[in-house]
Formats: C-alpha cells, sequence, structure tokens
C-alpha cells in the first residue's frame, strides 16, 4: 500500500525552475512538495549556464535569495563582439538602461535550496518512478518511490520543471503536442578552469576556423567555449590543443591575456532548438527545459525557465488568492510567446556568430552583411542589447 500525501502543487524537478516556483508560491501561501530523482550533492554541483537577465535577477530578488547573488555575481554593464581579429563592444547599458548579471547556476539552485530547505517544505530527493496520473481531471496525483516505499501524492495542480528527458512532457501522447525542433552541424567543446578571465566582460568570437566564447564565472574561474564538429570526442581534445585554439580564434589582442589551467570540467555540447506546445494540459504545466531549449549562445535556458515560473506563479496565486482561473488559461499563450523571441534571437545569434556556411558562397557574405550592418548600426545594436539583458516578462 502506497503511503498517502496532500499537497496544493506537485513539483518535479528540483532545478531553477521548480525550486524558484516553490519558493515563490510559498511567499504567497501556496504549499507544495518538489520531487527530484537525483541527489541533492548532484543537483548542486550541476555545472550550467551563468548569465542572468535583468529580469532574473529581479525575479529572484523578488524570491528573497539574491543576497549572495549581489555580493559574489559580477555585473556586467555591456558584452564585446570579436570579428576579424578585432573587438567591438555592445553597450548594454547605455542602450538599455539594463545590465546582466554573471552568477553560475550552480549558485542560484544552492541558495534556492538552502530557502526551501530552511522551513519552505519538503524536497524528496532520488524520488524514482515518477508517474503522473488524472492531470486531465479535478484530482492529479503523483506516484513515485523513495526509501524504498511506494509513495502517491494528491494535489491541485502539477508543474512538470523536470526537464527535456524528464516524466512530464513523456506521460503525454504525442497526439497532444506540437513539437517545433532543429539541429545544428555543430557543437561546443567547453573547458571550466580556476584561472582568472581574460576580460572582465564576455567576448563572443566570430572566426573563420569557427566560433569562440571567453566567459567566467567568478574574478577566478573561467569558461571558455569553442565551435567544434558535434560527433567529436573529448579525448581528441587534450587541454593544450584545447587553449592554443582558443587563443586563435580569440585573437592576437585577448590571446596573451588567457591564462591557462588545468580543466575542472570538461564537455562536448550539441545545440539544439526545441519547443513543444501547449505548455498546459489540463492540471499539468510545463515550464523549463520540459518545454523549451535553446542554443546556449545567447545563455537563454535558465531565463526562460525564469520567465515560465514568473506566468506560473501569478497565475497559480490569482486561482488560489482570488479564485480566478484566467491567468491558469492563457498560461501556455503567454508563457509561448516570450519563449518564441528568445528562441529567435538565440537562434540568430547562433547562425551570426559561426562558421555555417562554404568559405565564397552567397550565404556567407550574407552572414559577413549582417555583421556589418550590426556593428555600423546604433539600432541593430539596441536590438541586440534589449534582447540580450532580456525582454520584458
Amino acid at each position: 500500500m502506497a503511503r498517502q500525501q496532500r499537497t496544493q502543487v506537485g513539483i518535479i524537478g528540483a532545478g531553477p525552475a521548480g525550486l524558484l516556483l516553490a519558493r515563490l508560491l510559498k511567499l504567497n501561501g501556496i504549499e507544495s512538495v518538489i520531487l527530484e530523482d537525483r541527489s541533492r550533492a548532484y543537483v548542486e554541483a550541476r555545472i550550467r549556464a551563468g548569465v542572468l537577465e535583468h529580469g532574473t535577477v529581479k525575479l529572484l530578488e523578488e524570491a528573497g535569495v539574491a543576497e549572495r547573488l549581489h555580493r559574489e555575481g559580477l555585473v556586467h554593464e555591456g558584452v564585446e563582439l570579436g570579428l576579424d581579429g578585432g573587438r567591438f563592444r555592445i553597450d548594454l547599458a547605455g542602450l538599455t538602461d539594463k545590465t546582466i548579471t554573471v552568477y553560475g547556476q550552480s549558485e542560484v539552485v544552492q541558495d534556492l535550496i538552502a530557502a526551501r530547505l530552511a522551513g519552505d517544505g519538503p524536497i524528496v530527493w532520488e524520488a524514482s518512478d515518477v508517474a503522473l496520473h488524472d492531470f486531465e481531471m479535478d484530482r492529479p496525483r503523483l506516484t513515485y518511490r523513495a526509501g524504498g516505499v511506494d509513495h502517491e501524492l494528491a494535489c491541485d495542480f502539477i508543474a512538470g520543471c523536470d526537464g527535456f528527458r524528464g516524466a512530464s512532457r513523456s506521460s503525454l501522447p504525442a497526439s497532444r503536442l506540437r513539437i517545433y525542433e532543429q539541429d545544428y552541424p555543430f557543437g561546443w567543446l567547453g573547458i571550466l578552469a580556476d584561472v582568472p578571465p581574460c576580460s572582465e566582460e564576455l567576448i563572443y568570437a566570430s572566426h573563420p576556423r569557427g566560433f569562440a566564447l571567453a566567459s567566467m564565472r567568478s574574478h577566478t574561474r573561467s569558461r571558455y567555449y569553442i565551435q567544434c564538429d558535434r560527433h567529436e570526442k573529448l579525448e581528441d581534445w587534450p587541454d593544450d590543443r584545447l587553449w592554443d585554439e582558443l587563443k586563435r580564434r580569440l585573437g592576437p589582442d585577448v590571446a596573451p591575456r588567457v591564462t591557462t589551467g588545468p580543466a575542472l570540467e570538461k564537455s562536448i555540447t550539441g545545440l539544439h532548438s526545441f519547443v513543444c506546445l501547449p505548455m498546459r494540459h489540463g492540471r499539468l504545466f510545463l515550464a523549463g527545459d520540459a518545454a523549451h531549449i535553446v542554443p546556449p549562445t545567447g545563455a537563454k535556458g535558465l531565463n526562460l525557465a525564469a520567465s515560465d515560473v514568473h506566468y506560473l506563479s501569478r497565475a497559480l496565486v490569482s486561482h488560489y488568492a482570488r479564485n480566478d482561473s484566467t491567468l491558469l488559461g492563457a498560461y501556455s499563450e503567454q508563457a509561448s510567446a516570450r519563449v518564441w523571441k528568445a528562441e529567435r534571437f538565440s537562434w540568430w545569434l547562433t547562425l551570426l556568430m559561426h562558421k555555417v556556411h562554404p568559405d565564397g558562397s552567397f550565404a556567407e557574405q550574407m552572414q559577413r552583411a549582417e555583421i556589418d550592418y550590426l556593428l555600423s548600426s546604433p539600432a541593430g545594436q539596441t536590438v541586440f542589447a534589449e534582447n540580450y539583458v532580456g525582454l520584458p516578462f
């Protein structure tokens, strides 16, 4: 016999979306239970994105978990584009009066877990065999196994925040879903190292040999990426080869400032665009990577999860506080409208900065013309800046 539980919102996934949603609901008197199939140590150690939009920072402030972010995060007022060996700066603050903050996703998750465990409600770690039931009806349920015991969680609503391969979206019949996706013919080879950054701001570099990105996690930890074939093997990229290729692509002005060191983490990630609609199915609501994936070029993944949570948390608060379900009905349309804009920017920036087309082709000339326009047009730079710091929720 399964152990019976009851809550208002059952949340699947203790990533940024699930944790932030639970926090905002608790601040409005709404109870939840979070089910996570991994251990706490694994979740807190996952290396992910590190660029927070202006609106994401404001949402974390609203959630009361931004104290360490403001103490340790790096506020950037601009971003640099590396082209033909030179660099061009986009003045984010000057063009939009907004900034971005470099603060690792793992740090955001740790802050949210600490707040949750300080009295907000339970997280069930290593919850296996999670299954969704009756979410098209008035009494949805979640079943799972933890500590060798079967459990059943009755709830009013289910929030599927369990990522691209989680149980939430996979529990839906394919006939109910509209899938839009694109694979890119290249990947990112990334290295994380305890070395000081080569620049005070991020550098996105376009080079004849392929794209490169100089990023950071702190004043003493750097994150670098280079474009590679998505089918390459890590063993073909010893640290010395990777550092040499990175310096070549960042150009002669930047290369002398690149401090090398042993890799703390090294990975190859394929680039993928993916949107699944609708984001609501009865009393099941998809949020974050369960509903959409963006190429990392525009740093939108975590930020899109935050915008989903913005819409969903307000919809649930309206339902419970005012018995008004209008926003719940509008959730998929509202959230996906912003998703598509972020997907467009990530797609555009990916194709703008990567080696995509054959040398001397018409398409390559169009790519160069697009870059030339961006560098010469204040209007084009404003469009870039508005999208990079984050469109309004």
